[in-house]
């Protein structure tokens, strides 16, 4: 009789407590195909400074951080809109595209997005993730990956669910907003979950220590 596979500690490079449910739910659904996981949020201290010129250069600085600070192999994702009409912005400025609370930044959105009229108004979530181990006190990058989810923005918010620009985002194919969707249903479609898979396969794939 073989003996169960060991539990690898790996910390979460936010102190977002949201997101660590989010990843475990993700991480159970994956069943037997993915490796047992002991998700940890980052330490008291965790506060990196995101100098990165795209997604996966400042989701590994986050997950180089988190795993120097606690010794630990770490995860980071790093993640935005990208929108077509606005060359791509906000990107990895999303969270700072303006001041103020995540629906000060969908207003301004909107309004800055007003004249261009439906057919034009595609947008992408993007969605990075960095896996680091620290050796000998030293950050070392073992696996990177992005992910995009295709939509366009809507006219209007709708929908109460999610948070960001959930509520204005239609992924491609569907007439809801990320924000009218079913937790379950957006947990198995979004960027973010596309990337933790890759990440996930690659542990499967590559067990490391915890």
């Amino acid at each position: 009789m073989s003996s169960a596979a060991p539990v690898i500690d790996l910390v979460l490079a936010t102190q977002n407590k949201g997101k660590l449910k989010e990843l475990q739910a993700l991480a159970e659904s994956a069943g037997g195909s993915g490796p047992a996981l002991n998700l940890i949020l980052a330490p008291a201290g965790f506060d990196p400074e995101e100098t990165g010129s795209t997604f996966i250069e400042n989701a590994t600085i986050k997950a180089s951080e988190a795993a120097l600070l606690t010794g630990k192999l770490a995860v980071a994702d790093d993640s935005g809109i990208c929108v077509d009409a606005m060359d791509g912005r906000p990107g990895i400025y999303s969270a700072r595209y303006c001041p103020g609370s995540d629906a000060d930044r969908r207003i301004k959105m909107l309004e800055e997005m007003a004249a261009v009229p439906p057919g034009k108004r595609q947008a992408a979530f993007v969605c990075a993730m960095a896996l680091v181990d620290c050796v000998e006190g030293a950050s070392r990058v073992l696996f990177t990956c992005e992910a995009r989810w295709p939509g366009e923005l809507a006219l209007a918010e709708k929908g109460s669910n999610g948070f960001g620009f959930d509520p204005i985002f239609r992924p491609a194919g569907m007439e809801l907003t990320a924000a009218e969707l079913e937790p379950h249903l957006k947990n198995e479609i979004s960027h973010r979950a596309q990337a933790w898979r890759q990440v996930l396969n690659f542990l499967a794939r590559d067990p490391v220590r915890s």
